[in-house]
C-alpha cells in the first residue's frame, strides 16, 4: 500500500524524464510531440475530458494508435504535457518590474481566469497531477514573488496566495461550465442563462428564494452574461486585495506592539 501511494505521488512525466523521450524504432511519418499535443488541446477544448482518448486523438491525426504511443506511454502523460502547454498561455508580469503589487495581483488573477475558461478541462485536471512542467512552474514563481511584495510575513504567504487563487479557480471554472453548457446546448451563454432563469422561475420550490434575491440581482447590473460575471469578478477581488492590505497593516501593527520601547531590554 505504501509503495502504490509512493509511486502515485511521484508518478509525473516531468518526473520520469518522459516529456521529451522517444521510443526506439522508425519514427512515425509527419509525426512530432507538438503536434500530437496542439491536437490533443484542441480536442479537449472541441469535445471535452470525458470524450478524450488516444483513439479519437489518432482519428483526429489520421494516424494509429500506436503512432500516438511512440511518443507517450500514457494518455495521462499525454494530458500532463497539454496542461502545461496551456498554461504557457498566460501572460505573466514581471516581479522585478516595480509595478504595484496590487496590479499584478489583479494580472495573475485575470490571466488564471481567461485561461480556465477559455480550456474549461484544465479545472478537471489541476491538482491530479504534480503540474511541474515549466509553464506551470513558472506561474507559480511569479505568484510566489508577487506575493511576497505585497508584505506580509513568510508564513502568511501560503494563505494569501489560496485565497485568491483558489477564488479565481472556483471562479474560473463555474463561468468555463457555464459556456460549455451553453455550447453543448447550441445556444450563446445569454440565451443559456435566460433559459435557465425561465426553468427556475417555473420551479413552485424556489419561488420565495427567487423573490428574495431578486433585488440583489436588479442592483447587480450589466446587459448581459459576460458584463454580470465581470463586474462581480473585479469586486470581489477588490475585496480578497483589501483584505491583503488590512491583514499587512495587522501584522505591522503587531509587530509594533511586541518591539521593546527605546531603553528597555
Amino acid at each position: 500500500m505504501a509503495k502504490t501511494a509512493e509511486k502515485a505521488a511521484r508518478s509525473s512525466v516531468w518526473l520520469e524524464g518522459k516529456a521529451h523521450r522517444r521510443r526506439g524504432g522508425g519514427q512515425p511519418s509527419g509525426l512530432d510531440l507538438d503536434r500530437i499535443i496542439e491536437a490533443t488541446v484542441r480536442l479537449l477544448d472541441a469535445e471535452g475530458l470525458p470524450k478524450f482518448s488516444m483513439r479519437r486523438l489518432a482519428g483526429e491525426l489520421n494516424v494509429t494508435a500506436m503512432s500516438v504511443y511512440w511518443y507517450v506511454d500514457t494518455k495521462d502523460d499525454l494530458l500532463e504535457l497539454a496542461l502545461d502547454k496551456v498554461m504557457g498561455e498566460m501572460r505573466l508580469p514581471d516581479p522585478d518590474a516595480g509595478e504595484d503589487w496590487r496590479d499584478q495581483v489583479r494580472a495573475l488573477a485575470r490571466e488564471y481566469r481567461t485561461l480556465l475558461v477559455r480550456h474549461p478541462w484544465v479545472s478537471a485536471l489541476v491538482g491530479v497531477f504534480l503540474n511541474i512542467g515549466p509553464n506551470n512552474l513558472a506561474f507559480s514563481r511569479v505568484v510566489q514573488r508577487v506575493v511576497r511584495r505585497t508584505g506580509l510575513p513568510a508564513k502568511r504567504m501560503t494563505s494569501t496566495i489560496s485565497a485568491v487563487f483558489q477564488f479565481v479557480y472556483g471562479y474560473g471554472t463555474l463561468e468555463g461550465h457555464l459556456a460549455s453548457r451553453a455550447s453543448a446546448g447550441g445556444m450563446s451563454v445569454d440565451e443559456y442563462f435566460q433559459q435557465a432563469m425561465d426553468t427556475v422561475t417555473a420551479a413552485p420550490q424556489a419561488a420565495d428564494v427567487l423573490q428574495e434575491s431578486r433585488e440583489i440581482m436588479a442592483a447587480r447590473g450589466g446587459d448581459t452574461v459576460a458584463e454580470m460575471l465581470e463586474r462581480d469578478f473585479v469586486f470581489a477581488l477588490e475585496l480578497l486585495i483589501a483584505g491583503i492590505e488590512a491583514m499587512v497593516a495587522r501584522e505591522a501593527e503587531a509587530a509594533g506592539e511586541n518591539r521593546p520601547a527605546a531603553g528597555e531590554n
